[in-house]
C-alpha cells in the first residue's frame, strides 16, 4: 500500500509525499531571470574617466625601535640612549601615533622591561608590539 494511493481503506491518512515539480519549476525560471539580469549589474553607460598623476600615501604608521639587550642598555632605532633619555624621546616621538616595536633580550630583567613600557604610557604610546622569533 503506497502513502499517496487513492483507495478508501476507511482511514484517512494524511499524504506523506511532497510534489517538488513546482519548486524545481520555479527555481529554474529563477535562475533563467538571473542569467539574463547579471549582465545589466554593469556599467550600462560607458564612460571616459579623466588620467591624473598622483602619489600614493603612505599607510604605514610610523615605528619605533626600541631594543633591551641583556645588561638593560636601552637602544632607540639603533641608537643608545641612557635611562633619564628614553622618556624625552619617546615623548618626541609620540607626534602622529606612532607604534613602538619592542624586542628585549630573553635575559632582560622583567622590572627593565616594565620600566620602558611606563615610559611609553606616559609619553602616549598606545600601540605596542612585542618582537619575538619563532620556535626552532
Amino acid at each position: 500500500m503506497a502513502f499517496g494511493s487513492f483507495e478508501n481503506t476507511g482511514a484517512s491518512e494524511p499524504m506523506a509525499e511532497i510534489n517538488t515539480t513546482p519548486l524545481v519549476d520555479v527555481m529554474l525560471v529563477l535562475l533563467v531571470i538571473f542569467i539574463i539580469t547579471a549582465p545589466l549589474f554593469h556599467q550600462a553607460i560607458p564612460i571616459d574617466l579623466p588620467r591624473a598623476e598622483a602619489s600614493r600615501l603612505d599607510d604605514r604608521p610610523k615605528v619605533v625601535a626600541v631594543a633591551i639587550d641583556a645588561s638593560g642598555q636601552v637602544f632607540v632605532d639603533g641608537l643608545a640612549i641612557e635611562r633619564s633619555e628614553l622618556a624625552s624621546r619617546l615623548a618626541a616621538a609620540a607626534g602622529g601615533q606612532p607604534e613602538l616595536h619592542l624586542r628585549a633580550d630573553r635575559g632582560t630583567r622583567y622590572e627593565r622591561v616594565a620600566e620602558v613600557l611606563a615610559d611609553a604610557q606616559r609619553a602616549g604610546l598606545v600601540r605596542i608590539a612585542f618582537a619575538t622569533e619563532p620556535p626552532r
